[in-house]
């Protein structure tokens, strides 16, 4: 089902690099939702009117608030898919964030008002009764709404949408708050007793619990993460395999959006090579870049010795100390100023983000005296720094 709807309204569906065909995608996402959980509120709120059911009924205003979430959702992507301009020159996408948070917000604010509505059936219970015809709706729902599930995450894997994905997520979630309502009823008809209230407490704290959990992995890249470790080594790897770089570091990915990112990394080239050449192979890389990941890669050139005998000596020599003592620390950047009575040596030191400043402080003091106790002429000039991504 879920392949003949993309089929047939998605125009060029295979090409989800394209940003009108992402578009398209999220459209029909958001149309579907929509019908969907329209449809559903109107059965279930039905429903819950027949028997006097509040868990029945907080199920159906949840539904209506997923159907208001599509139509966010729906303005979201449209949004999200409009070009760069003159103001906005990194185009719409992080719309799409601020969308799916908007629904978060939405999917909190009904879990809280249900919480209090079934709180209040809890203190003044109510007489029920029992219909064969709402278990059939709400088993009917349930098959719904894990049909809708997996379309959504389906869908959202493909084109990396987080607004997709977190209708997926709240999919799954209404799963578990309508069993629970199915157990209200059954337990109902079966026994006689009125849980009602209770279960509809349920359902509101799995509904609000399901809004933090989307607001978290929306707000996420809005306020700024790390690049996914895969991605990281894909692209150092890919940047140090071009003959004529020699390491890389310093790896920053910005995220404008699904599908729009901008990054920034420093290549170590040969000192002993013209600038022309060096520069040359790096924009190289940054064209292949785009092509291969999709990706705005900036590059700044770091020119590093790779000949004096000296400086490789020192510098094979500062490695051994650092790894000796933690091999989670690396350093780049190194130079060395080499005299009589003092040679210097001048590197940035990158730590492990968790690392507090006592612990680096300890670590830089050892660092000192590890490579003074090999040779105290040495003078070491450090930046401290954390790194960006995952380690190498």
């Amino acid at each position: 089902m879920t392949e003949f709807l993309v089929k047939i309204f998605v125009k060029d569906y295979k090409n989800t690099e394209d940003i009108q065909v992402r578009t398209r995608y999220g459209l029909m996402a958001s149309t579907v939702g929509i019908c969907c959980n329209i449809l559903l509120f109107c059965a279930k709120f039905f429903a819950g009117i027949l028997v006097n059911s509040i868990s029945v009924m907080a199920d159906a205003f949840n539904n209506l608030s997923d159907a208001a979430s599509s139509i966010i959702g729906f303005i979201g992507v449209k949004m999200a898919g409009k070009p760069a301009d003159e103001d906005h020159p990194f185009g719409h996408g992080r719309v799409e964030y601020i969308a799916a948070f908007i629904v978060a917000f939405l999917v909190i604010q009904v879990g809280f008002s249900l919480f209090k509505t079934s709180l209040g059936k809890v203190l003044h219970p109510e007489e029920m009764s029992f219909k064969f015809i709402t278990l059939v709706i709400l088993f009917l729902s349930v098959f719904a709404k894990l049909w809708l599930g997996f379309f959504n995450h389906t869908l959202g894997k493909r084109i990396q949408s987080s607004v997709m994905k977190a209708t997926a997520a709240d999919s799954i979630g209404d799963v578990v708050t309508t069993s629970a309502t199915i157990l209200s009823v059954g337990v109902y008809g079966i026994w006689g007793l009125n849980i009602d209230g209770f279960v509809g407490l349920v359902v509101s704290v799995i509904v609000m619990l399901a809004g933090v959990n989307i607001a978290k992995e929306t707000l996420a890249p809005l306020i700024g993460e790390p690049i996914d470790p895969k991605l990281y080594r894909e692209i150092t790897e890919f940047v140090e395999s071009y003959e004529g770089i020699v390491g890389s570091h310093d790896l920053i990915v910005h995220d404008y959006g699904p599908s729009k990112s901008m990054a920034s990394i420093h290549a170590e080239v040969p000192n002993d090579v013209s600038v022309e050449i060096s520069h040359e192979i790096v924009d190289r890389i940054e064209r292949e870049a785009l092509r291969k990941f999709g990706i705005f890669l900036v590059i700044h050139m770091d020119p590093v010795e790779t000949k004096n005998e000296r400086v490789l000596e020192f510098g094979s020599m500062l490695e051994n100390v650092i790894h000796g003592i933690d091999a989670r620390i690396t350093f780049h950047d190194f130079r060395l100023i080499d005299g009589k009575d003092q040679i210097n040596l001048i590197f940035d030191l990158v730590f492990p983000r968790e690392y507090n400043k006592k612990k680096r402080d300890w670590l830089k003091e050892e660092i000192i005296r590890k490579v003074t106790e090999t040779d105290k002429r040495c003078c070491l000039i450090i930046t401290a720094e954390s790194g960006f991504g995952v380690e190498k």
